[in-house]
């Protein structure tokens, strides 16, 4: 990867430079029996969408801050990105009512907490391919009804700081440049390189769970199979998958 690269949407694009025909993301939901694979070049072309829908229809401007309420979910990742190409903080499981914007996910739970921002609200269906909701819930903005007709190519109305935050989570908050820093030794820790394959299992509610999940492997080069539900799995089932997946690393 590029050494010069100083925030997370610098390593998205260096790795769409790179080969952006290789897998990146590959999401397993085993309480539904959902697959989906998104290439380097499918996972930038949400995230280009997603900055966009950010920055024109909701006006997020760098430095506004993002309650994420989503679980490890490969729209979520998207999300991650996006937030960094526009310079929003994606804050994980932040406090709706003292961001600027919120995303959710579709369980009741989740949406009564949105519904304490007073900014702009987005909810999305987790439903398998990206569906939408049979009805938007009220008050929010269905993300698979709006992301479609956004640019498949991405520019920020200003440059995004690497020393600006970037990132909260568990209580802390790290800049663009620290995230990638930090994603870097982890890949390292894990012993990932160029073409690695990392099976995480690991929720998004941490940082452990967002740099196996999505950083570490993005920063070495190599691809993440994030995986909900594993538990679900039958008993040999896991063995099965490191294997089909050709798996090289796991993270639980």
């Amino acid at each position: 990867m590029n050494a010069n690269d100083r925030t997370p949407a610098d390593l998205l694009r260096s790795a769409l430079a790179a080969d952006p025909g290789r897998p990146l993301v590959t999401y397993y939901d085993d309480a539904t029996g959902e697959r989906v694979e998104l290439s380097v070049a499918t996972f930038a072309n949400w995230v280009a969408k997603t900055a966009n829908l950010l920055q024109g229809d909701l006006s997020a401007e760098p430095g506004d801050r993002l309650a994420l309420l989503l679980p490890a979910h490969w729209q979520t990742a998207v999300w991650l990105l996006a937030c960094s190409s526009v310079g929003v903080v994606a804050d994980v499981g932040g406090d709706p009512a003292a961001v600027d914007l919120v995303v959710s996910g579709p369980d009741p739970e989740s949406l009564a907490a949105a519904r304490g921002c007073s900014g702009e609200r987005v909810a999305l269906a987790l439903r398998p391919l990206g569906g939408r909701f049979p009805q938007a819930p009220e008050g929010f903005a269905d993300y698979a009804v709006e992301v479609p007709g956004q640019g498949d190519r991405f520019a920020p109305y200003a440059p995004v700081d690497p020393d600006g935050t970037a990132l909260a989570v568990a209580g802390f908050e790290l800049t663009g440049a620290e995230l990638v820093e930090r994603a870097r030794a982890d890949a390292a820790d894990l012993g990932l390189a160029p073409g690695s394959r990392l099976l995480s299992a690991r929720p998004y509610d941490t940082w452990d769970g967002l740099s196996a999940g999505l950083y570490a492997p993005l920063a070495a080069g190599g691809s993440v199979v994030l995986c909900r539900h594993l538990d679900r799995l039958a008993d040999d089932g896991l063995e099965k998958r490191l294997e089909s997946e050709r798996v090289t690393a796991t993270a639980r």
